[in-house]
């Protein structure tokens, strides 16, 4: 990985820090007439679509039930297993989140509930281009089941290898979580699938009220332009992480992880801050001894030599949790000394893993936590997936005849002095009784 020397910069980080040349402006220009033409046309749309980008055309989107039932009979003991074991950590950590119906006593007769209401019905997006995400199944439809949505569409990529059909891995998954409205469909089209749904058109698929779940460029794209036709979740972009390390660490885990995310995408983002030069280099050694010895070595390289991927040389641990905060990881590994301490004072990343011994990689499968999160330096205002997502806050607002009194002359006021006498009067008519 090439070198980036801040120890002597003292200019905003954000504007140097690695980062992937992403345009989803010019994504727009292939997304939207796509996205169009589902609207104008559906499913039929949506099948020539996958029959040009995926190289296949599926007999129907919607997969069988059947299909379902035989993924997960199929499914590796050993796979399930192990996707059961992540369900369960999972659920237990959204079960936690989940916050509760709050009513508040304003005055007497006077109550405001803050009431918690799932969503109707979502839609989950799960890639399957250069890898089949199975554990993407998990982080979308745990947190929204755990939520209580009624209705939940999962969408993923047909495969040519599978006649048409997404993989039998990620189909094993869905039918172990109980899901059966499952459409083989990828990209921009399924979301705008999802999004507007194909029965003005014909086609019995009813649009949702959010989209979740990350994807390539242009499923960064749909999101931009389907927003506010429906909700998301966020853009999510190329992965990237990001490992504060000291002397402390072990050169040979820092440079496993760099990899572990490289492995993703060829444009995915592996950046190391650190203050010794001196580690620095070991982890370039231990770099060149791991690379050649993965399976996508290839894909690896291209990702670590590119302009997203660096070793960040920082004067000490204060300014390297200063140029941490600015880049805003995805995912932040934290192997120094104090990694609790340093951990402690990270206010803008995805997620945090402490130690030696919690990797990304722990996070992508069984920790607990989801993996669905903000990319590209949007952690500084973005959160990533959890079971609020699905979830909405709608107030119930109760007064009785007594209570209106009591306020109702200061809302009279507050109409006359926006000059909006018709808001006072709804208020005036009651108490003229």
């Amino acid at each position: 990985m090439r070198r980036l020397d801040l120890r002597d910069t003292s200019v905003d980080y954000r504007d140097i820090v690695p980062r992937a040349e992403v345009d989803v402006e010019q994504a727009l220009a292939v997304v939207v007439p796509l996205c169009d033409d589902v609207r104008t046309r559906g499913e039929a749309a949506v099948l020539d679509a996958g029959e040009r980008f995926d190289g296949v055309r599926p007999d129907a989107l919607r997969v069988p039930e059947d299909e379902l039932r035989r993924a997960l009979a199929d499914l590796d003991p050993a796979v399930r297993a192990a996707l059961e074991e992540s369900v369960a950590r999972l659920r237990r950590t959204c079960a936690a989140e989940l916050e509760e119906s709050v009513t508040t006593v304003v005055a007497d007769g006077a109550t405001v509930e803050r009431r918690i209401v799932p969503m109707d019905r979502v839609g989950l997006y799960v890639p399957g281009g250069l890898a089949p995400l199975v554990s993407t199944v998990l982080m979308n439809a745990v947190p929204a089941q755990v939520a209580g949505v009624r209705e939940i569409a999962l969408a993923s990529p047909p495969q040519a290898a599978f006649g048409g059909l997404p993989h039998p891995t990620i189909l094993g998954a869905c039918a172990l979580l109980g899901l059966t409205e499952v459409y083989a469909a990828g990209g921009a089209q399924a979301l705008a699938m999802l999004a507007y749904g194909t029965v003005s058109t014909g086609g019995d698929v009813e649009p949702v009220n959010l989209i979740t779940g990350p994807g390539n460029i242009y499923v960064a794209a749909a999101k931009r332009h389907l927003q506010g036709t429906v909700a998301i979740d966020s853009e999510a972009g190329p992965t990237e992480i990001a490992i504060i390390a000291d002397v402390t660490a072990d050169a040979a885990f820092v440079a496993a992880d760099l990899i572990s995310q490289a492995e993703h995408d060829p444009m995915a983002a592996s950046v190391l801050v650190t203050d010794s030069e001196d580690f620095a280099a070991r982890v370039d050694v231990e770099l060149e001894k791991q690379v050649p010895a993965t399976t996508h070595t290839e894909r690896i390289r291209t990702a670590l030599d590119g302009p997203q991927s660096a070793t960040v040389l920082v004067r000490d641990i204060e300014q390297a949790i200063d140029v941490a905060n600015a880049y805003a990881a995805e995912h932040l590994e934290i192997q120094t000394a104090d990694a609790a301490g340093v951990a402690a004072r990270i206010t803008n990343a995805g997620a945090i893993f402490v130690g030696a011994f919690t990797p990304v990689s722990l996070g992508d499968y069984a920790a607990g936590s989801n993996h669905v999160l903000p990319t590209a330096g949007c952690a500084c205002h973005s959160s990533g997936l959890s079971v609020r997502a699905f979830c909405k806050n709608m107030h119930v607002v109760t007064y009785d005849e007594a209570a209106l009194r009591e306020v109702g002359g200061h809302v009279v006021t507050l109409a006359a002095a926006e000059d909006l006498p018709g808001h006072g009067e709804a208020v005036a008519v009651r108490l003229a009784r």
